[in-house]
């Protein structure tokens, strides 16, 4: 097998920051203060539980991404989640990720872009690299989809990829989501 990457976590300070303005904390736990005692014991709590991705057996090709934390979707419902995790990859790489199967297939759980890339160089960005799953219920049953802290919910599988020719691409990246665009 090619040994091309590794999961690291991302910083306390990064998770931390990215977490205590998502959507998702403000709303779960708006009782919480930013910057209380009790809210920096709970995202600690959080961060020191953060599993790196891994294969559920030798002949997966995806690695699963443990949720951070629990979270529920209903019908129609979108949630940001900064997985804590980031990844170092050699050139030529990239790391695709998709809803893990099961999700997919038993609740229409969608990310958001459809197919998710992560650059071989984003694990420099000023986020430090911080990989984000935003998904969504787009289920047509009604079903909601509730998912547990710890549980497998995207999976990134590392694709080679190759570039033209011609190719004198020279700028370097320094931002995280669409800052290629800048």
């Amino acid at each position: 097998m090619n040994r091309v990457s590794e999961f690291k976590k991302v910083s306390y300070k990064q998770f931390k920051d990215s977490l205590e303005y998502s959507l998702w904390f403000r709303s779960t736990h708006g009782n919480l203060k930013p910057e209380s005692q009790e809210s920096e014991d709970y995202i600690r709590e959080i961060y020191n539980n953060i599993q790196l991705p891994t294969r559920a057996t030798k002949g997966s090709a995806g690695y699963d991404f443990k949720a951070p934390f629990e979270f529920t979707l209903k019908v129609g419902e979108t949630i940001k989640i900064p997985t804590g995790i980031r990844v170092w990859m050699k050139e030529g790489w990239f790391l695709g990720c998709v809803p893990r199967s099961g999700l997919g297939f038993k609740y229409r759980l969608q990310l958001d872009n459809t197919f998710g890339i992560v650059d071989e160089d984003f694990f420099y960005s000023d986020n430090e690299g911080m990989i984000y799953a935003k998904i969504t219920n787009d289920g047509k049953e009604g079903k909601i989809v509730e998912v547990k802290q710890g549980q497998g919910f995207i999976q990134g599988i590392f694709i080679p990829y190759g570039i033209t020719v011609d190719d004198e691409v020279s700028e370097e990246r320094n931002g995280g989501f669409g800052s290629t665009d800048k």
